[in-house]
């Protein structure tokens, strides 16, 4: 599970061999977690609220080529 980034209040993190839709975790600092579709950062699973994921969300916005690449290489 390599984690691509460590913000303040989270982390975000792919895992290999993992199911599609093409989407990365974000873990909160307790714990939480939520599953976000790469392709429009839609929230798959999870009960983060809006405001808590929007510097995530930002994060992935900016990044999501890195996402893409990285999904690719860990999910062949």
């Amino acid at each position: 599970m390599p984690t691509l980034a460590r913000l303040p209040n989270c982390t975000i993190a792919l895992y290999a061999a993992d199911h599609l839709p093409p989407h990365f975790h974000v873990r909160m600092q307790d714990g939480r977690e939520a599953l976000v579709q790469i392709s429009d950062l839609s929230v798959l699973s999870g009960r983060i609220a809006r405001r808590e994921l929007a510097p995530a969300l930002a994060w992935a916005a900016d990044n999501r080529a890195l996402l893409c690449s990285k999904w690719k290489e860990l999910n062949p």
